[in-house]
C-alpha cells in the first residue's frame, strides 16, 4: 500500500501519521499488496536475531509477526475458547479436550489500527530499554551500572594538573 492509498480516507491518513511517528515503514511487495497483505517494517531490532522487526496484516483476517526477525511467525490476534471436546480413553476414562482460535479480523482498517496499538504495546513499550545499535540492557544492569559509576565518581578526587612554561602545577590542591 502506497502513501497514496493510505491519504485516501480519514482512518486511513490517521494510520499514516502514526506510522510516520512511531518510524514504521511499508515494505509490502506489489505481489502482496495484490493479495490483500500489508507488511510493516518496525525501527526496533529482535533481541536474538539484531534484524529488524516486521508484522503484517491479512485478507484473512490475521494479524502476524513476520520476516526473518524471529524463528517463526505467530498470530498476534486476540484468541478465544473454543466449545470443550470429551473423548474416550481405552481404559473408559473421558478426557476434555478444548482449543483455542483466533479472533479474525474483517475489515482491513481495523486490522490495521489494532497493528498498531498492538505495536506500541508490545514492541515500543516493552522493549524500551533497546538502545538504537540493537544492545539490550535490561534495567537492572542498567541501574547498577549508573549507581557503580556515581559511586565511583564520589570516591575520586579528581586532580586537575597544568603545565606553564614548563612547570607543572596542581590545580586541584588549590581549592580544597
Amino acid at each position: 500500500m502506497n502513501r497514496k492509498d493510505y491519504n485516501s480516507d480519514p482512518r486511513y491518513a490517521k494510520v499514516l501519521e502514526k506510522m510516520d511517528l512511531l518510524g514504521i515503514m511499508d515494505i509490502s511487495t506489489t505481489r502482496q499488496s495484490k493479495n490483500g497483505t500489508i507488511v510493516w517494517k518496525l525501527p526496533i531490532k529482535n533481541e536474538w536475531s539484531k534484524l529488524c522487526i516486521e508484522v503484517a496484516s491479512f485478507k484473512s483476517g490475521y494479524v502476524r509477526n513476520q520476516g526473518v526477525s524471529c524463528h517463526s511467525n505467530y498470530q498476534l490476534n486476540k484468541r478465544c475458547e473454543g466449545e470443550p471436546e470429551y473423548f474416550q480413553l481405552k481404559n473408559g476414562d473421558y478426557r476434555r479436550f478444548s482449543t483455542r482460535s483466533c479472533i479474525l479480523i474483517p475489515i482491513e482498517i481495523d486490522r490495521l489500527e489494532y497493528l498498531i496499538s498492538y505495536c506500541l504495546k508490545n514492541y515500543y513499550i516493552k522493549h524500551a530499554n533497546f538502545v538504537a545499535d540493537g544492545e539490550y540492557v535490561p534495567k537492572w544492569r542498567y541501574d547498577n551500572l549508573a549507581d557503580a559509576a556515581r559511586i565511583d565518581y564520589e570516591r575520586t578526587d579528581p586532580e586537575v594538573k597544568i603545565q606553564v612554561n614548563g612547570h607543572k602545577y596542581n590545580v586541584s590542591e588549590w581549592f580544597k
